[in-house]
């Protein structure tokens, strides 16, 4: 039985890493660049193999390999395999799969999930994290899975 992380454990863990929300979001209307050791492309697709790597303002996505699917101009949908970070500024997130959907803005990263911000760590089987509404959820993985995390308050300087 999966064991999920409630509404309260939620924000009480996500108050240990204030800068969760804001630096995660994508940046919107910033140019999206990409490289890879191969790269595919059709109309409707970019396939991305080999040091895959997507980069837009300050964040970026990396993978052994990225699938994205185009529509009305633009990525639709984004899936990363093998050996996924997405980071940011403060944070990385390992997994090994990743999913964004703009239309959503959600990612989902599964598999031996870590977020790290500084010293503080949670570890799970899957985050779903919405970047424009900053709604986070860490599930346990597998039967009996655990979340776990160890967060270190912030030190004042009185």
């Amino acid at each position: 039985m999966t064991r999920t992380l409630t509404t309260a454990a939620i924000a009480l863990a996500l108050a240990a890493l204030p800068t969760l929300g804001g630096a995660q979001s994508f940046q919107a209307g910033q140019p999206i660049m990409w490289g890879a050791d191969q790269v595919s492309r059709t109309p409707t697709a970019l396939s991305l193999r080999g040091r895959a790597e997507l980069t837009q303002g300050d964040n970026r996505i990396r993978a052994d390999r990225v699938e994205g699917v185009i529509s009305d101009g633009g990525l639709s949908r984004v899936e990363a395999t093998g050996n996924v970070y997405f980071v940011t500024p403060e944070q990385t997130i390992r997994g090994d799969r990743a999913v964004y959907t703009p239309a959503n803005d959600t990612i989902v990263l599964t598999g031996d999930v870590i977020l790290t911000q500084g010293e503080n760590v949670m570890t799970g089987g899957r985050l779903t994290y919405n970047t424009r509404t900053e709604a986070a959820e860490m599930d346990g993985a597998g039967e009996g899975g655990r979340v776990q995390g160890v967060f270190y308050p912030e030190r004042g300087g009185n």
